[in-house]
């Protein structure tokens, strides 16, 4: 077969023409007449993406010469402030004349501590902070005290201002003699044993203490509310002398039959001491319950 031009001066396809050769995957090759027959783009298309990859290598290396060339001008910038003839920074003075802090005059407080809260005792150990009422019923309140797991039922209260009217022995003068304001008893009772407990209420703690290291004698038994006389008509009975801030006070227990108690006798010992401790908590819970009353109340 005849081999086919496209215009003139184009190529030859015919076997053994070295352009054919030279062209084996059959693309366009110019003639650089300005002639031709129909365009490779193909070959046009992986030309133009030579060209542009070619342009973008040649963007990045100018930017990164570009860069270099800007970082060396404000090294050499830098390097030149720092050998200026610029003095400003003589007038500084030297790290060694430079103020300390550990010199320097720090300001000061002092913490106002709390005022400390109220001392129960206080109140219980004068008559001019003892305020709180004062009666049978506030000492000896309900029908029945308990000490532990024993009970014991009230019986009768009594008050009286006339201290040594409600003493038996020496008792009386030591109480008048010390200054005391009255004597508030009670009576309680179980099992065949009673005790009564007498309360003697003083301006000081001073008098109190001193009523009760010269007690001698006794505080006399107050019967009824169903409990009869005791430890009368010189049946031997025991008695016990405390006292705690400005009050005094004194027992006398036995045997509501009129027996003598003797040193055996533990439920007469054990009622004794159940009612005396009995009686000095509520003093103790009066002197707090003042204190905690003081402790809360809006300053004046």
């Amino acid at each position: 077969m005849r081999a086919m031009s496209f215009g003139q001066g184009g190529p030859s396809w015919g076997p053994g023409d070295p352009q054919r050769n030279n062209n084996a995957g059959g693309r366009w090759q110019p003639d650089g007449q300005g002639s031709g027959g129909t365009p490779d783009w193909a070959a046009l298309a992986d030309e133009s993406a030579a060209r542009g990859r070619r342009k973008k290598l040649l963007y990045i290396g100018g930017g990164v010469l570009a860069t270099a060339v800007v970082g060396a001008l404000v090294a050499a910038v830098v390097v030149a402030a720092g050998s200026g003839s610029d003095t400003s920074g003589k007038d500084l003075p030297s790290p060694e004349a430079l103020p300390t802090r550990s010199g320097d005059a720090l300001p000061s407080f002092t913490p106002k501590a709390p005022a400390p809260p109220p001392n129960p005792k206080d109140f219980i150990s004068s008559s001019k902070k003892d305020k709180a009422p004062l009666s049978a019923a506030t000492l000896f309140p309900g029908a029945k005290i308990a000490v532990g797991d024993h009970t014991y039922a009230k019986a009768a209260t009594h008050r009286t201002t006339a201290c040594a009217s409600v003493t038996q022995g020496a008792l009386g003068s030591v109480l008048a003699d010390n200054g005391c304001g009255q004597v508030i008893r009670a009576t309680f009772s179980k099992g065949g044993v009673a005790v009564t407990i007498g309360v003697a209420v003083f301006d000081t703690e001073a008098q109190a203490q001193k009523a009760m290291k010269q007690s001698a004698g006794g505080i006399a038994s107050l019967n009824g509310a169903g409990v009869p006389t005791f430890c009368r008509n010189g049946s031997v009975c025991r008695r016990t002398a405390n006292a705690y801030g400005r009050y005094a006070y004194f027992t006398v227990g036995g045997f509501t039959s009129g027996k003598n108690v003797t040193q055996s006798d533990a439920t007469v010992f054990t009622a004794g001491d159940d009612v005396a401790e009995f009686t000095f908590r509520q003093i103790v819970a009066r002197g707090q319950a003042q204190a905690s009353a003081a402790a809360t109340a809006p300053p004046s």
